[in-house]
């Protein structure tokens, strides 16, 4: 799980671009976050990336769980 809570945008997705780049692609990952600013961010990226997004918030963290997807251009779904 990357944690990314307190830390200000484009830190969140530059954190997130270096797991991606050094896994490779890995199939499905989790990220904490504290602002809604990261999880717009966040979700933007991942899902030009190919991921789905599923978003729970947690008290005052939103955790944003990443599969990747079965479509190409990032068939992404937010639930």
């Amino acid at each position: 799980m990357i944690d990314a809570r307190r830390l200000s945008c484009p830190m969140p997705v530059v954190m997130l671009q270096k797991v991606i780049a050094k896994d490779h692609f890995p199939a499905a990952l989790e990220i904490l976050v504290d602002a809604r600013t990261a999880v717009e961010n966040v979700t933007r990226y991942t899902q030009s990336q190919g991921y789905q997004v599923k978003l729970e918030t947690q008290e005052t963290d939103f955790k944003l769980t990443l599969a990747k997807g079965t479509r190409p251009n990032g068939g992404t779904v937010m639930f």
